[in-house]
């Protein structure tokens, strides 16, 4: 039964690249993502967070971002948080820009039939020093799949996130993520996926073809 299990979800994630990959406009891109999460109380934790990504077929450093926040869990299903993110892009430009952003952030936790689920919304302010700045709204809802094989605790998951852009009032982006986490150690977490990021840019859609990590520590 579980092998079954895996070989579906085998086949549904090639199934999503295949399908992604027929758009002309696909660029593979390879992003990396570090979180450090501090527990300073019962219920609130400190977190860092740096991430990197490659771009133009995965032979351009484009992006990146250092990211510190703070999250209370008023319960097993509610929490909130704020935070502040430094960015780094190459955008429309050969050299890094930067970006300030301040962020509000919400959570919301619970569980169907063994899957877990989580909602996080962000509202972000979106300041910077070549453009007008604006608020974006982003929400992910992710669910985690009761199955779990061998010792690694290996388990499917499948996300999306939508953004909201408030200059135009506008839908801007969407990410859809299909891939596995598993536990390298008790405090040491690793996701593996593939990312379909679709994104407008000056009224039409581009569409990039994304192998992303995420590698999380907890003290």
């Amino acid at each position: 039964m579980k092998l079954t299990k895996i070989l579906f979800f085998g086949l549904f994630l090639i199934g999503i690249a295949l399908r992604a990959y027929a758009f002309d406009d696909g660029d593979f891109q390879i992003w990396n993502q570090e979180t450090q999460e501090k527990k300073i109380s019962n219920n609130t934790r400190i977190t860092a967070e740096e991430e990197f990504r490659l771009g133009n077929n995965a032979g351009n450093f484009y992006y990146q971002h250092y990211d510190l926040g703070i999250v209370h869990d008023f319960n097993k299903f509610l929490g909130a948080g704020f935070g502040f993110r430094y960015v780094l892009e190459k955008s429309n430009s050969p050299k890094f820009q930067e970006e300030d952003m301040p962020y509000l952030l919400g959570l919301l936790n619970w569980e169907l039939a063994g899957t877990k689920f989580n909602s996080r919304s962000r509202f972000e302010y979106r300041h910077f020093d070549y453009k007008s700045d604006f608020w974006r709204y982003r929400n992910k809802i992710t669910a985690r799949f009761p199955w779990k094989f061998t010792k690694l605790e290996i388990q499917p998951f499948l996300a999306d996130e939508g953004f909201l852009t408030f200059n135009r009032v506008m839908f801007s982006e969407n990410r859809f993520y299909a891939g596995v986490g598993m536990s390298l150690t008790k405090n040491l977490k690793l996701d593996i996926y593939y990312l379909l990021r679709s994104n407008r840019s000056s009224g039409n859609w581009n569409n990039a073809n994304v192998f992303g990590t995420s590698l999380k520590i907890s003290f």
